[in-house]
């Protein structure tokens, strides 16, 4: 076994297990034991177990993306701040300020790939649970020989859940459930990143390169999928796909309900709140906010934005106060020096 086989031997274990404990569980209640459908259930199931466990990450990960988009004015100001500087006193100083800012905001760059980064080798784990099958190996735990050779050749729609698209061979019922399975994984994966980019994000965030590099993104990761997509079986693809929606929803979910402030969300919240007659005494509403000893905080005041002036109009505003400083005091001086007309 190679290094690889090894660091992912951990987790074929643990998939062999979700795995024929769903599918016994499935053949308990009457399901056909060789049907692709009971082995699609039983990949369900390892969806449901997996996303379920990773529920406070994904929690987490949308709250970093959408804090590491409304600190992009403040990281701009540190960058600006140092702009031009070289030396490697200027630089630390400046990695120092922006590891702050990260932690004060509880954000960071790469909080946002880890709940893909760790489903990466469930992949590849389930990758080699199914070539080991294919091949009719029993697998490293549970998977037996009769266990192995069921999922590799169990069917559905024709097309068996070992196939994979580049090795179609002309089998058309391959090709157009491997296809459509594509479609659905790069649509599903588009829109989990255009609620964020549309929805999400507020008007200020939208200005930052960060945010335009959210935007790259929602395009890069489906295409991605679309061609890793022709060399992974279908029944990797049928996980990857169900996780992929189990994504859309959660996030639907978390963007309703935990929008960030003064995104388009956040205002349909309000409003949706407003309509129920629960945003006067609801916690988000700006009236309501209490400091840590629950005393009430004021709203900030607002302040009148100063208006632009060209410097013939500050110039000539300048003058004009000098002349009346001088008119003012000549006044004063002519009314000193006048004498009252009783006193002649």
């Amino acid at each position: 076994m190679d290094i690889f086989g090894i660091i992912l031997w951990p987790l074929r274990w643990v998939i062999e297990v979700i795995l024929v404990a769903a599918h016994t569980g499935l053949t308990a209640i009457g399901l056909d034991f060789h049907s692709g459908w009971t082995w699609i259930l039983s990949i369900l199931a390892l969806v449901l177990v997996v996303r379920s466990a990773m529920i406070p990450l994904m929690v987490k990960q949308i709250k970093s993306m959408r804090n590491m988009m409304e600190l992009q004015p403040e990281l701009k100001k540190i960058q600006e701040k140092y702009k031009g500087k070289r030396d490697q006193f200027s630089q630390q100083a400046m990695q120092q300020e922006t590891m702050a800012l990260y932690k004060r905001h509880g954000s960071s760059p790469l909080s946002g790939c880890w709940p893909m980064l760790i489903q990466m080798p469930i992949f590849f784990a389930l990758f080699q649970v199914l070539n080991a099958a294919n091949r009719n190996e029993a697998g490293v735990g549970m998977m037996n020989i009769e266990l192995a050779k069921s999922f590799s050749s169990s069917e559905i729609f024709g097309a068996r859940l070992s196939d994979v698209l580049v090795n179609a061979d002309g089998n058309v019922s391959v090709i157009l459930l491997a296809i459509t399975i594509i479609v659905l994984m790069v649509v599903t994966q588009f829109f989990t990143q255009f609620q964020i980019t549309s929805q999400n994000v507020s008007q200020a965030a939208k200005e930052s390169q960060y945010y335009r590099q959210q935007q790259m993104m929602m395009y890069i990761l489906p295409l991605v999928m679309a061609v890793s997509g022709i060399m992974f079986p279908i029944g990797v693809m049928s996980y990857w796909m169900m996780s992929n929606l189990w994504t859309m929803g959660q996030q639907w979910w978390t963007i309703k309900n935990m929008p960030t402030p003064g995104s388009d969300a956040a205002r349909k919240r309000e409003e949706r709140l407003k309509k129920q007659g629960r945003w006067d005494d609801h916690p988000d509403n700006p009236a309501n906010k209490k400091d840590k000893d629950g005393n009430p905080v004021a709203p900030a005041p607002v302040v009148q934005r100063e208006q632009p002036m060209s410097k013939a109009r500050a110039k000539k505003a300048q003058q004009k106060g000098k002349g009346g400083q001088t008119g003012g005091s000549g006044n004063a001086g002519g009314g000193a020096n006048k004498q009252d007309p009783k006193k002649k």
